[in-house]
């Protein structure tokens, strides 16, 4: 489906990139999430592990990122997202689906939670020096989270015809998404070869060493492990870029570590997936 999205565009092909990617963000993820989340057929609690196990996640990142970019005098404020962030939603998710079904998606999208209010806080701050708080409650997958979480606590359910609406919008979530991904990844160019190739590496690195070393200090076993590194090793996600772009960040050498960590992260995919598969 990225490859599609891909060849679509180098084909010269329409697509409203904006459009969709606002339906994907602002309609179709949030039901994705409410799905899964509302449905998961696992303990209350290894959700809520989850969750913690992400935000050490993504904050064990963040200082393995900081440390690696010191070391190589680079600007922390302008990469320090891109090291940090893996594409937990238009890959994580679909990743985690077909490898785990649908107790698999539920908890990576908890693991989605965690990185969409870390993405819409510390992106925001860091790079344009400003108060996120508007931008946090106003992204509409924390509400779709809440929602989810309250129905999977209490055990509530939608009205069926509620429920089947947003089952059919769910649906739509990760094909756009991986199309769009394609498409976007068509658009990127590579402006500072070193630093992409270098900084595209280190990212797979940093994610997948950090999400080993959690999974261990948290216990986890079967699903949750599975999910919580595949999520890690994830390539930089592609909001990392639009963040930089918007807030003027070196936004030419983050999109060449989007296009290079996702092309390593696809090469990486099938090792990734079968070392998933035997250890959890």
């Amino acid at each position: 489906l990225t490859g599609l999205g891909y060849f679509w565009s180098r084909l010269g092909m329409p697509l409203d990139r904006n459009s969709v990617t606002s339906l994907v963000l602002n309609v179709a993820t949030p039901c994705l999430v409410l799905d899964s989340v509302s449905k998961l057929e696992l303990p209350a609690s290894e959700f809520y592990t989850v969750l913690v196990s992400a935000l050490s996640l993504f904050l064990g990142a963040a200082i393995m990122a900081f440390i690696v970019l010191r070391a190589f005098r680079l600007p922390a404020l302008s990469f320090l997202p891109s090291l940090t962030f893996g594409n937990a939603g238009n890959m994580g998710l679909p990743l985690c689906l077909f490898a785990f079904g649908n107790p698999g998606l539920g908890l990576a999208a908890g693991v989605l939670l965690v990185a969409v209010v870390l993405q819409f806080t510390l992106a925001p701050v860091l790079q344009d020096r400003r108060p996120a708080l508007k931008a946090l409650f106003t992204t509409p997958v924390i509400y779709g989270s809440a929602i989810g979480v309250f129905l999977l606590v209490t055990g509530y359910r939608l009205p069926l015809w509620l429920d089947t609406s947003v089952g059919l919008l769910a649906d739509i979530a990760i094909p756009l998404a991986l199309l769009t991904l394609g498409f976007s990844l068509a658009e990127l160019k590579i402006a500072r070869a070193r630093i992409a190739i270098g900084l595209g590496a280190a990212r797979l690195a940093i994610g997948f060493g950090v999400a080993l070393v959690v999974a261990e200090l948290f216990n986890l076993e079967g699903v949750a492990r599975g999910v919580l590194i595949i999520q890690g090793g994830m390539p930089t996600a592609l909001v990392c870029y639009l963040f930089s772009a918007r807030y003027d960040r070196n936004p030419d050498d983050v999109a060449g570590i989007v296009l290079v960590s996702t092309l390593l992260g696809a090469a990486a995919l099938p090792f990734l997936i079968s070392f998933v598969l035997l250890t959890s």
